[in-house]
């Protein structure tokens, strides 16, 4: 006994408010192995579109209730539905090609139409169709992969910190200066390995839209104290000033208090560890529109060439401290999330100042 493998027929949804229209329509349509579905009310066919989304759907423009300008911006401006291409169709020649275009349609034909026409129509969006199903299915594999990944790989480190700082504490064995040193270098490769599975997981999160943030009142000059105090001993170990200026007004953002330490903590860290002498200023400006965060550094400054790319994924700087280069595209997916913006200025041997812009919050 021979299995073959069923072949998923594509769906069109054809809406027209006349019948005969629609039995025209199906005469064309049925010579290809489409499962077609015909509808003359348009409030009926939204629905069906939105709790069964089909492949295509055929739209004719003029129709009392929902018109297809109309129905078109209501497919488009559901998130919840997949992309479903849009064919527009139409007797009459003052029906607008730009304002169903506009409302989002992907293809218009004007009746009466060509039958080999509207097939080849037919068949190119059903090829667009496909093609970003594909894409879209490629990119959540892609998504499940580094979270598996990721968290496959997270275990073992944790645990192997574990294991190496009882070690390091003598809980198996006596621990010599010369081990204590090489027990020391692993513990911090694996805590930076460990920093970037989690940064990689936090940008796949924000690039597959499934990053929510937790919003509430934050007073962004307080955050940025607490950051600084944190990581002021690093900068004493390498004799530099951090100077601080948080303004005199307390700035109140709208914000997700712990991704907004993530960024000020990836700036502000990478301030200090790329500066090797001079000091670290950070600056906090208010406007009536937006709180500005200034964190300048005595740094070796970044090249024009490399500013251009500083915030793209996977690009690091040429410096050869430069990490996995996610650090900084992270930090800016986390700022546009909260509507804002983040950027940077410098000049070779004359230090860098990243610029970090929030909206503040608005008064009730």
């Amino acid at each position: 006994m021979s299995l073959t493998k069923s072949v998923k027929k594509d769906k069109i949804l054809v809406v027209d408010d006349v019948f005969d229209n629609l039995l025209v329509l199906e005469a064309v349509l049925e010579d290809e192995d489409y499962e077609i579905s015909l509808v003359e009310d348009s409030k009926i066919a939204l629905a069906m579109a939105e709790e069964s989304p089909p492949d295509i759907i055929l739209l004719d423009v003029m129709m009392p209730e929902i018109d297809g300008y109309e129905f078109t911006r209501r497919i488009r401006q559901n998130p919840a539905l997949p992309f479903i291409p849009i064919l527009l169709l139409t007797a009459h020649y003052e029906s607008s090609v730009v304002e169903g275009l506009d409302a989002g349609a992907d293809d218009f034909i004007r009746k009466p139409f060509d039958p080999d026409e509207l097939h080849a129509r037919v068949r190119s969006l059903l090829r667009l169709k496909h093609s970003i199903d594909e894409r879209d299915q490629m990119a959540n594999l892609r998504a499940d992969f580094v979270s598996r990944f990721t968290h496959d790989l997270r275990i073992p480190l944790v645990a192997s910190n574990r294991v190496l700082k009882l070690l390091l504490e003598g809980r198996f064995c006596e621990v010599s200066p010369q081990l204590q040193e090489i027990i020391d270098t692993m513990i911090g490769s694996n805590q930076d390995l460990l920093e970037m599975v989690n940064t990689l997981l936090e940008v796949y999160r924000h690039e597959a839209g499934c990053k929510t943030l937790k919003i509430s009142p934050c007073n962004i000059q307080e955050l940025v104290g607490e950051v600084t105090q944190e990581l002021t001993p690093l900068a004493e170990e390498k004799g530099l000033a951090v100077n601080i200026d948080k303004g005199e007004t307390a700035s109140t953002i709208m914000g997700d208090r712990l991704e907004l330490r993530r960024v000020l903590t990836n700036i502000i860290g990478n301030a200090i560890k790329f500066t090797d002498k001079g000091s670290v200023d950070i600056h906090c400006h208010l406007t009536p529109a937006d709180v500005t965060i200034d964190i300048q550094d005595t740094g070796p400054g970044i090249s024009k060439q490399d500013q251009a790319i500083l915030f793209e994924r996977f690009r690091q700087g040429k410096h050869q401290r430069s990490g996995s280069g996610l650090g900084l595209y992270l930090s800016r997916c986390i700022i546009e999330a909260h509507q804002g913006t983040i950027g940077v200025t410098s000049e070779p041997g004359d230090g860098s100042t990243f610029t970090i812009r929030l909206p503040v919050a608005a008064e009730n």
